[in-house]
């Protein structure tokens, strides 16, 4: 496990170059089907991996979040994604994956890990509808190994949404509409949770809004949008105000869409707005060099909202 540990640091070289790497990892063979599946989660959000320390159990937690641990002066929620996913088998988990998600700290037990995987994000595929009902929208994106083994990459932010109350909706209905004008957002995830997130607070501030489920998709409904624009001889400005975007996404992450959208003169004067949950400062920087004009954690949407509210005033008409 320690050669393995040592890879988990230096990873930002990747971003802006629609790379990937994942921490594979198992959970164990289902008895119902037999069958162990592989998980990947991004590297980035890998703090440590270790044996389970001891956990000391709390009251009134959801049955997939086993307690608190100490890690350097901190407490730290643990949740059995064993349990989470529903898998039935003997085995305990072994192994704590210790990750950070918009400054939040976690630990997910697994049953093992495996190797840290390189990958092109255009390899990642999003997830046969057939596999998103098996695994209740648990999956965003989904490759198969060269062995034969196909990685499933978990919706982290769902699992935080329904075991820690991760998604902020009281907060979003303190919000009041932004005196903006009328204004069109074109947003895009691929987390079914975060999306919802977004459009509730899109409502909430009275604002219109378009949305795609992943990189690739929101460039050809950009592109779609922008040949509309021009046939009728407007600029795409008129059609949306703002475009909102993840990061990790599948077949073209956040880095790629936004280097595309800043280098096509027909986006001229739209400003990007990058959302996500890698909340390090080198993450923010990445985004910057490639064109993003501003950077918000995500499932902070008292933020967010400050934040549009700045660059769609920026664009109200006099």
């Amino acid at each position: 496990m320690s050669e393995l540990l040592k890879r988990i640091d230096a990873r930002t070289k990747l971003a802006g170059s629609n790379k990937l790497e994942m921490l594979l990892f198992s959970l164990g063979a289902d008895q119902r089907g037999g069958r162990q599946e592989t998980f990947g989660i991004n590297v980035f959000k890998v703090r440590e991996v270790m044996r389970i320390p001891e956990i000391t159990r709390a009251p009134d937690m959801p049955a997939s979040v086993e307690g608190m641990v100490s890690l350097r002066g901190s407490l730290v929620p643990v949740i059995d994604l064993i349990k989470y996913v529903g898998i039935q088998n003997d085995t305990k988990p072994e192994i704590m994956i210790v990750t950070e998600y918009n400054g939040h700290t976690q630990g997910f037990l697994v049953e093992s890990v495996d190797t840290i995987l390189r990958i092109d994000w255009s390899a990642m595929k999003v997830p046969p509808e057939m596999l998103t009902v098996q695994m209740g929208g648990l999956i965003t994106a989904v490759t198969e190994l060269k062995d034969g083994r196909i990685v499933m990459m978990m919706d982290v932010e769902k699992i935080l949404a329904e075991t820690s109350n991760y998604a902020d909706d009281a907060a979003i209905a303190t919000l009041p509409p932004l005196d903006v004008g009328d204004k069109t957002v074109f947003f895009t995830d691929d987390s079914v949770v975060a999306r919802k997130q977004i459009q509730k607070t899109l409502e909430a501030l009275g604002l219109k809004s378009m949305f795609a489920t992943n990189g690739r998709e929101a460039w050809q409904e950009l592109g779609k949008l922008a040949a509309r624009a021009d046939a009728q001889h407007q600029p795409v400005k008129n059609f949306i105000q703002l475009i909102l975007t993840d990061v990790e996404m599948p077949e073209m992450d956040g880095y790629v869409l936004t280097r595309h959208i800043k280098s096509d003169a027909r986006f001229a004067g739209i400003p990007v707005l990058m959302h996500s949950s890698l909340s390090s400062d080198a993450n923010q920087q990445m985004g910057k060099s490639v064109g993003v004009d501003e950077y918000v954690p995500k499932f902070e949407p008292i933020k967010l909202a400050e934040v549009l509210s700045r660059l769609l005033s920026a664009d109200k008409p006099a």
